[in-house]
């Protein structure tokens, strides 16, 4: 059985800009198909927009209102929003209030797989 306590795993800076505490994934638990981290944004802040050839993404917020944008299209998002962001799809998140948030990826979240313009 792996469970794993939020308090207990170390926040960290991904390539894309946001602090991000791995809940579930490759660096803490015999994880294959999936990861799961909890990321967070300041009022103000914003992921550097970015895709993920081989991971699709579900972002699931939890706290905060922000702008989400994939592929060139942008929408208000809030609590309780659950965000699809395909394989391959350009996005970027920024926080108009200070941001909370769930980010699952399959195959497991990996800074190799990140891309930038």
């Amino acid at each position: 059985m792996e469970i794993r306590n939020r308090e207990e795993q170390e926040p960290f800076t991904t390539k894309d800009g946001s602090t991000i505490r791995s809940l579930l994934d490759l660096s803490n638990a015999p994880v294959k198909g999936q990861s799961l981290a909890e990321a967070t944004l300041p009022k103000g802040g914003s992921t550097e927009r970015h895709y993920h050839k081989v991971s699709e993404e579900f972002y699931y917020l939890l706290e905060g209102r922000g702008v989400m944008e994939i592929d060139g299209e942008e929408r208000e998002v809030g609590p309780r929003d659950a965000i699809l962001i395909p394989a391959g799809a350009w996005h970027g998140i920024k926080a108009t209030e200070e941001m909370r948030f769930l980010c699952c990826c399959a195959p497991p979240y990996a800074h190799e797989d990140t891309y930038f313009e």
